[in-house]
């Protein structure tokens, strides 16, 4: 496999999802699954919750799976931005408890950012590579290629397929001249080369709409004002980023959630609005802005065409990297689940504590739309996932969420 990232990357890392398991996991319907944790229950009015971990199982160095070191484990994931105040050992259970309700927790648990590594060997010694309960363990990382070997004593057993290599930090072309020539088995295929991809008759595997292309705007800074965060969100032409640069395989949204999982993502509008937006501006100057881009080919081209947006309505901003940018644009993985965990997740992994307490689509619309009025988190376009596969390459799939599905997937022996 190749990838122009970094496979260890938060959140939604592939190598993550190999080496790494969570307490919980989200079936293909949405539905909170048992994973490490066997079975749990909550009290106090979702205050607490209690949570019995899976017997026998084992870290991949041998190491027992402890709730000791689960709660290690996820203390080193969260540091302090954990949906909890406290988490406790309790004989086979680990305990969360939290100033204000949870009721979304055991959804929240099954996000990638709450796998589980072990921090402490059973020798004492902390461990140099990622340990976890995966069906993948880490063999060797040289010359910029991870390798994974299936771990025989998974709890959920042996995968199908014995090893897994990946060449991190590919070009795109490269990645396809690799696949060409028979190096690679797995490239990517971004959403703005799907068409692309399809005329070359490449093999291609994609996933429904999973991933948010967004633009974080600072709270704080030349932006602190709310006028100006709202002038930015109306000056940009979503439906240009769709169909332009990402030739029309995104569509462009004005919610965090999509409207297959809401229904009521059409009440947010996409619209661009010129006037509106120099109106909300007028009388307001603001010094040089900074953006940063989370990624490159297609998401530098929807960088500068939202850079020209802005400069339309008046704002001076620059693609420079920064420590502390104004605007970033980054892609947000949407799971599959509950909507109000999914929600509350986005909200998470972007720098919000707030918790999503009701779940009706009235309650969640609520919450959503007092989030982004505050515009510190623009939504643009919902984006696919897609991969180009070998021909050798056998029962190759993507979850409902874009993740690849390796642990069954084989490759034929060449002749």
């Amino acid at each position: 496999m190749e990838m122009e990232g970094d496979p260890w990357q938060r959140p939604d890392g592939l190598a993550r999802q190999l080496v790494l398991d969570g307490l919980t996991t989200v079936d293909t319907d949405g539905e909170v699954e048992p994973a490490l944790a066997v079975e749990w229950e909550s009290e106090n009015n979702n205050h607490r919750w209690r949570f019995r971990l899976r017997p026998g199982v084992s870290f991949q160095d041998g190491s027992p799976l402890t709730s000791v070191a689960v709660v290690a484990g996820l203390n080193a994931a969260c540091a302090a931005t954990c949906p909890w105040t406290t988490l406790h050992a309790v004989g086979a259970s680990v305990v969360f408890t939290s100033d204000g309700p949870m009721p979304n927790l055991p959804a929240l648990l099954a996000g990638d950012e709450f796998r589980i590594a072990l921090t402490i060997a059973s020798d004492g010694s902390t461990p140099r590579t990622a340990i976890g309960t995966g069906p993948f363990q880490v063999t060797s990382f040289n010359n910029g290629v991870l390798a994974l070997t299936a771990y025989e004593s998974c709890w959920h057993g042996r995968p199908f397929a014995d090893t897994i290599e990946i060449r991190i930090h590919r070009a795109v072309h490269d990645q396809w001249l690799d696949l060409s020539t028979g190096r690679a088995d797995v490239v990517e295929v971004p959403a703005a080369d799907l068409r692309t991809a399809h005329q070359q008759r490449l093999n291609v595997v994609a996933s429904p709409p999973v991933d948010l292309l967004a633009l974080e705007v600072a709270s704080s800074g030349p932006l602190s004002n709310a006028n100006l965060r709202a002038s930015v969100a109306l000056a940009i032409d979503r439906d240009a980023l769709a169909n332009v640069i990402f030739q029309k395989e995104g569509r462009a949204t004005g919610s965090l959630l999509p409207q297959s999982l809401t229904g009521y993502g059409f009440l947010f509008p996409v619209t661009r609005d010129m006037n509106k937006a120099h109106e909300l501006r007028s009388g307001l100057n603001t010094p040089a802005l900074s953006m940063t881009v989370d990624g490159s080919g297609a998401m530098q081209l929807a960088a500068q065409r939202i850079v020209l947006n802005l400069r339309e309505a008046g704002f001076n901003v620059q693609i420079a990297s920064s420590a502390s940018p104004d605007l970033i644009l980054r892609k947000i993985p949407i799971t599959v689940g509950e909507p109000a965990a999914v929600l509350e997740r986005i909200l998470r992994n972007t720098g919000s504590s707030q918790p999503i307490t009701g779940d009706t689509p009235s309650a969640m619309y609520a919450a959503e739309h007092d989030f982004l009025d505050r515009h510190t988190l623009i939504p643009l376009v919902n984006l696919p996932r897609a991969y180009a596969i070998s021909g050798r390459v056998r029962n190759f799939a993507l979850t409902e969420a874009g993740s690849q599905d390796l642990a069954n997937a084989s490759v034929e022996q060449a002749p």
